[in-house]
């Protein structure tokens, strides 16, 4: 059901990568409500060709961007207010990429080298991406920003890796340029930790599966899917989120704040 939540709202949306991915279901979502979209991806995640089916979906052009890349992300927001003809309301940053786990490397023996890349693309690139609309005032005045976020930034879980670091990084970012994007332009900026979700990037950490069957026994709600957290994004999105800012939102079904449950009591008792 569609609520014209975005009516008249343009937006970017970062990092949908196939029809499982976050970002690709929030963009169905933010069309749905009404909004005007641009869809960009790293250029080797373009080459993958699945992109373009979202773009016919949403009515949206896809504008390749490496997100370390400076001059590539200032020509994303010129092309992007060149379509829309003025600025862009809201943005989803889904990027998050992880050299040390791809290559199998434990925490105790990380890469430093990776890591460097690993935080670079997965939290620095939101400061870039925050500062490069900044500098080219090119979010609207209570436009709104939200980052995807894991509850491995605040607890121990031991397979995410360096990836834990990288979340915690990525929160740092969006509370500190959330205080002085509120202060210049009203802009909010907010992270949402999602429920472990089965989305390509995500099956990639190790014993993933056995650890959503856990979540969703830990979770009072069970665990939030994707769509759901769609829906979420797009509510902060909104006008009716306006005083929501440097917030990080957890969406997990009770998950973040409850100690055990009886499901998980009665499988240790087993």
């Amino acid at each position: 059901m569609a609520y014209n939540l975005l009516k008249g709202k343009k937006g970017i949306i970062f990092g949908a990568l196939d029809e499982k991915s976050i970002a690709w279901r929030t963009a169905l979502r933010c069309h749905e409500e009404g909004a005007q979209l641009v869809l960009t991806n790293a250029p080797v995640a373009l080459r993958m060709g699945e992109i373009n089916k979202l773009a016919e979906a949403v009515n949206a052009p896809v504008v390749g961007a490496d997100v370390t890349s400076m001059d590539d992300l200032k020509k994303l927001f010129e092309e992007a207010m060149k379509h829309f003809g003025g600025k862009v309301d809201f943005i989803l940053h889904s990027i998050g990429m992880s050299l040390n786990v791809r290559k199998n490397k434990h925490y105790t023996e990380i890469d430093y080298g990776f890591n460097q890349k690993t935080l670079d693309i997965s939290a620095m690139s939101l400061h870039r991406v925050l500062r490069t609309a900044w500098e080219m005032d090119a979010i609207s005045d209570w436009g709104s920003v939200v980052a995807l976020t894991y509850i491995a930034a605040q607890r121990v879980f031991p397979d995410y890796n360096e990836m834990a670091d990288a979340k915690a990084l990525l929160e740092g970012v969006a509370r500190n340029f959330g205080y002085h994007y509120g202060v210049k332009k009203k802009v909010r900026i907010n992270t949402v930790s999602q429920s472990p979700t089965k989305t390509t990037a995500g099956s990639g950490v190790k014993g993933f599966d056995g650890f959503i069957s856990y979540a969703e026994k830990m979770s009072p709600l069970g665990n939030a899917s994707a769509d759901q957290c769609a829906d979420y994004c797009v509510t902060l999105f909104s006008d009716l989120t306006k005083m929501v800012t440097m917030q990080n939102l957890f969406h997990d079904g009770g998950f973040s704040f409850t100690g055990v449950t009886q499901a998980v009591i009665e499988q240790m008792e087993k």
